[in-house]
């Protein structure tokens, strides 16, 4: 049996990274997944590929109306919703004294807007399906602060406030909402950002070693860790989770280690 048998689930930005993973894992689980982005062909692709269990629609998470019709074909299509994974996000990089307001907005519009409409747009399909699980990739960047991410480190905090009012208003419909907070996620957001010929894919884990491991691990274990965590809190396993953060930052919150201190290794 799948942890997530029977259940019906949309992913937003899956067309690729963590949400094409997360697509395949719920379809690998038992789910049937709509994956819901932009990008059409690649997101057709991803679709193709997992089968008759999965479907793709266009979907500007920023729009009210593109959500309501999102939710519509996925009705039509699968019969009922019981999951919805908030995962689609833009980065922009700059300073705050060069980071035009139309960048700010654009960043809010796609990261925060758009996990306040798709928790509007799943309540009524939730309440008729009997309850839910709502989870919102969040990021380590909505737990600290981090120089140049001014829009991106706001949207993913507003993640965070936007979990825990929707857990207290959605409670007592069975729908449940939590945030995984992650320290990494797709290249593709980053890369833009990186020298000509740097690839993405080795910087980051190198820049974000796991304490645990103490070791540099590849993107790709880092984001199926993100998934595990998703497939957690979608599934009846994490019943009893609600409001909460379910943190993959591997340790980067813990502190720093002081070389040559006591216990330094």
């Amino acid at each position: 049996m799948g942890r997530l048998d029977d259940k019906v689930a949309i992913v937003t930005g899956a067309a690729r990274g963590t949400g094409a993973a997360t697509a395949r894992r719920f379809a690998a689980e038992g789910a049937r997944v709509v994956l819901a982005d932009v990008l059409e062909e690649a997101g057709r692709a991803v679709a193709k590929e997992i089968g008759d269990a999965a479907c793709f629609v266009h979907l500007d998470v920023g729009s009210e109306a593109e959500w309501r019709r999102a939710v519509s074909e996925s009705a039509e299509r699968f019969g009922r919703l019981d999951v919805l994974v908030n995962n689609a996000a833009v980065l922009h990089m700059a300073s705050i004294a060069d980071t035009e307001v139309a960048d700010f907005e654009r960043v809010v519009r796609v990261n925060q807007l758009g996990t306040f409409l798709g928790i509007k747009s799943v309540i009524e399909p939730m309440k008729r399906a009997g309850g839910g699980s709502i989870v919102n990739v969040a990021s380590v960047d909505g737990l600290r602060g981090q120089n140049g991410i001014v829009a991106y480190a706001s949207s993913k905090w507003a993640v965070r406030g936007i979990t825990r009012v929707a857990a207290l208003e959605l409670g007592r419909f069975g729908i449940r909402v939590n945030a995984v907070c992650p320290e990494a996620g797709s290249a593709h957001m980053v890369q833009p950002y990186m020298p000509p010929g740097v690839e993405v894919e080795k910087v980051i884990p190198r820049m974000q070693p796991n304490l645990a491991t103490q070791r540099s691990r590849s993107l790709d274990e880092l984001i199926g860790d993100v998934v595990n965590a998703v497939l957690f809190l979608a599934s009846d396993e994490s019943r009893s989770c609600t409001g909460s953060d379910l943190l993959c930052e591997g340790g980067n919150l813990a502190g720093r280690v002081v070389k040559g201190a006591p216990g330094a290794g």
